[in-house]
């Protein structure tokens, strides 16, 4: 029999190409923010696939943007670090967008590290199988890649070949952690990414990037139910109206939905209570960033 192997796999990519899908798909539940607003993966969150030949911990990064403010810094930041800590990287394209100075700037990245590179072109759902043939050309010139394959992370099309390729470069070695665990992330940090995710889904452009959710506070309580605070932080007073909605509207949707994927999180009746705070310009703000949960040295 062959020996066990196990190791890290970091996922990285332009904002948007699907790698959050990947991971859930990945572990089989989700762990991660999947949205269709750019940028939605703010912190390093590991997944972990178990089966009786491997085990892989895969890390979701921050998408690759050239940073506009110290939150996207803080998240390239991210990123960069982990790439040289990995066994294996694995870069995610989205075959229904064109290569450009998106790819071109992460291609640049990657060439500084000498861990090897997979490439992932996801959403081959969206296309006919004769128009991958020049894309992986296309792809195959820009870089040395171990391999390329392409796959779905919507359907799941290609997804057991991925695996079974990613076990060839790990490193012997034993189970990190316990077969039934399918991540490290604190169920804190999954609670305030599912509050988080309805702000996303349900406001418009203006909301997305500048709203960050903490966990205030969690109180157990008799028969099975837990009391849960909850604070939703906006840069602008003009964002908050938005959020609240025509009579509390919006506000009250995003706590339903919240609600209700985080009693199936826990397994407890939840009550969940969503407070609104404007921090003006917080992105920009060491101080704010770390009180938020975005802090670099705890990674």
């Amino acid at each position: 029999m062959e020996k066990y192997r196990s190791g890290f796999i970091a996922l990285v990519g332009r904002p948007n190409v699907g790698k959050s899908t990947l991971l859930n798909r990945f572990v089989g539940e989700k762990i991660a923010i999947m949205s269709d607003k750019a940028q939605t993966t703010r912190n390093k969150i590991q997944g972990v696939y178990t089966d009786q030949e491997a085990q892989i911990i895969f890390i979701d990064t921050p998408g690759i943007h050239k940073p506009k403010h110290k939150l996207g810094q803080y998240m390239l930041d991210i990123t960069y670090d982990t790439l040289g800590e990995v066994d294996c990287i694995v870069y995610v394209f989205d075959v229904g967008q064109k290569f450009g100075s998106g790819e071109q700037f992460i291609l640049g990245l990657l060439k500084k590290v000498n861990t090897p590179v997979i490439l992932l072109l996801n959403k081959i759902d969206l296309l006919q199988k004769e128009q991958l043939l020049p894309i992986i050309k296309a792809m195959s010139e820009q870089y040395s890649f171990e391999e390329i394959i392409p796959l779905s992370a919507k359907t799941g099309e290609n997804l057991s070949h991925v695996l079974d390729i990613l076990k060839n470069y790990l490193p012997p070695g034993p189970k990190y952690y316990p077969e039934e665990m399918i991540t490290d992330q604190p169920e804190i940090f999954l609670m305030e990414e599912m509050i988080r995710e309805k702000v996303l889904h349900l406001t418009q452009e203006e909301i997305p990037h500048s709203v960050a959710v903490k966990i205030d506070n969690l109180i157990e309580r008799p028969e099975n139910t837990i009391y849960l605070a909850a604070t939703i932080y906006l840069e602008r007073d003009s964002q908050k109206g938005i959020l609240i909605g025509k009579k509390g509207r919006m506000l009250k949707e995003i706590g339903t939905l919240s609600r209700l994927e985080i009693e199936k999180l826990l397994g407890s009746k939840i009550f969940l209570d969503l407070h609104i705070k404007v921090k003006p310009n917080w992105r920009q703000k060491e101080t704010e960033l770390r009180s938020l949960g975005y802090d670099k040295r705890e990674q």
